[in-house]
C-alpha cells in the first residue's frame, strides 16, 4: 500500500533455516532495499535465542543474524528462501525451529517462499488446496509428498493473496518485483527493477528453462520478433505474421516459441498487451477505450475482459487502486481493492 512519510515503513522479515542458499537470501533485501523509504528488511533466524546468532549456509560459510525469530512477530511479510530439505523430505514433517519461528507471524502477515521453500509452506498444510510453484526440478517430489497442493512447474510463481510461492532461484526476483508493484505500482517496481539491472517483467515462466532437447541446427530464435512486436501492440498481429518476420513455417515458429517462452504466441501477445495496459492506465489519464486501442485490443470490452482474466478487476477500478490524488481509492492494505494475478506470463 502506499505510505505517508510518518507512516511506518512495510516490514519484511526473511527467514534462514540451516542450509539457506545465499543468492535466494539476499534477494528481498536487494529488491525491496531499492524501496528504502517504503520497505524496512530483517534478516532473522529461527532459534530460541534472541540477538546475535549464525545460520549454516548451503555454501562453505555461514551468516552471522543480527535478529532472531522475534522479528516475525512484527513483521508485514514473511520471506523464506530455500534451505537443506534433506530432513524434511526423509520425515515427511517440517523442521521443529522452522514451525515454532512460524507461529510468531501475525495472521495478516504475507508469506513467500523461494524455490523449494515452498516444501515448507507444504508440509505445514498452507498450500493444501492451493495453486503452488516451486522449482521445476522438484515439482514431481513435491507432487509425490504432498498430493492436496496443486504444483505448477511451468511459472515463475503464484500468488495467491496472503500466500505466494515461487519458483527456482533467480524467480525470487521477479516475486519480489511482483510484491513492489502490488503494493506501490508499476513506476515503484519498474524504479527498483532498474536498479538491480533486471527486466520487471519476465515473459513465460520457468518452463522455459526446463531441459529439453538441443533445438535443431539451423533454428534461428524467437527473441528478435518478440522485440519487433512489442514495438507493434497496437496492430493486429498475428501468428503468421510472426513467423514471416521470423523467416520460419508457423509449426516451426509455434514450436520454438514455446520452447523459449513456455507460452503461445497467442498467450504470450495477450500478456504483452495487458501489461501495456496496466502501465498506461496507472500512468496516463487516456480512456479506456483509447488504452485498449494503444494496446492492440479491438474494443474497450475486450481490454475489460482480458485485463479481468489477468488480475480480477476493471481497468476502472485498477486505474483508481494505484493512481494517487485527488478521487483515488486509498488501499487499507498489500494489494488491497486488486486481487492477485495467479501466474506470471500466463
Amino acid at each position: 500500500m502506499r505510505r505517508s512519510a510518518v507512516t511506518a515503513p512495510h516490514r519484511v522479515a526473511v527467514l534462514a533455516l540451516p542450509g539457506v542458499y545465499p543468492f535466494e537470501l539476499g534477494i528481498p533485501a536487494r529488491v525491496f532495499g531499492e524501496l528504502g523509504e517504503e520497505y524496512e528488511v530483517v534478516t532473522c533466524g529461527a532459534g530460541p535465542e534472541r540477538g546475535p546468532g549464525s545460520v549454516a549456509t548451503r555454501e562453505d560459510f555461514a551468516v552471522a543474524l543480527e535478529h532472531g525469530p522475534e522479528a516475525l512477530e512484527t513483521a508485514d511479510t514473511v520471506v523464506i528462501p530455500p534451505f537443506d530439505l534433506a530432513p524434511l523430505v526423509d520425515t515427511g514433517r517440517p523442521p521443529a525451529a522452522a514451525v515454532d519461528a512460524l507461529r510468531r507471524v501475525r495472521p495478516d502477515a504475507r508469506l513467500v517462499s523461494i524455490c523449494t521453500a515452498s516444501f515448507l509452506l507444504a508440509a505445514l498444510g498452507l498450500l493444501d488446496g492451493r495453486r503452488a510453484a516451486t522449482h521445476w526440478h522438484q515439482a514431481d517430489l513435491m507432487r509425490r509428498l504432498f498430493p492436496r497442493v496443486e504444483v505448477d512447474p511451468g511459472v515463475l510463481f503464484v500468488d495467491e493473496g496472503r500466500i505466494l510461492t515461487s519458483a527456482g532461484a533467480a524467480s525470487g526476483v521477479d516475486a519480489c518485483l511482483h510484491l513492489v508493484r502490488r503494493d506501490h505500482g508499476a513506476g515503484a517496481a519498474n524504479r527498483a527493477a532498474r536498479a538491480c539491472v533486471v527486466p520487471p517483467w519476465r515473459d513465460g515462466g520457468q518452463a522455459q528453462y526446463i531441459e529439453r532437447p538441443v533445438p535443431e541446427t539451423g533454428d534461428a530464435g524467437t527473441s528478435a520478433t518478440r522485440e519487433w512486436a512489442l514495438a507493434r501492440l497496437d496492430r493486429p498481429l498475428t501468428t503468421a505474421e510472426l513467423a514471416r518476420h521470423a523467416r520460419m513455417s508457423e509449426r516451426t515458429f509455434a514450436r520454438r516459441f514455446q520452447q523459449e517462452t513456455g507460452t503461445s504466441p497467442g498467450r504470450w501477445l495477450t500478456a504483452q498487451r495487458v501489461a501495456r495496459a496496466r502501465d498506461l492506465l496507472e500512468g496516463t489519464d487516456l480512456p479506456v477505450d483509447r488504452v485498449a486501442a494503444e494496446v492492440g485490443f479491438a474494443t474497450a470490452a475486450s481490454l475489460r475482459r482480458h485485463l479481468h482474466a489477468a488480475i480480477g478487476v476493471s481497468p476502472l477500478a485498477y486505474r483508481r487502486t494505484f493512481r494517487s490524488g485527488p478521487g483515488a481509492d486509498p488501499r487499507s492494505g498489500p494489494g488491497a481493492g486488486v486481487p492477485a494475478a495467479a501466474i506470471v506470463g500466463a
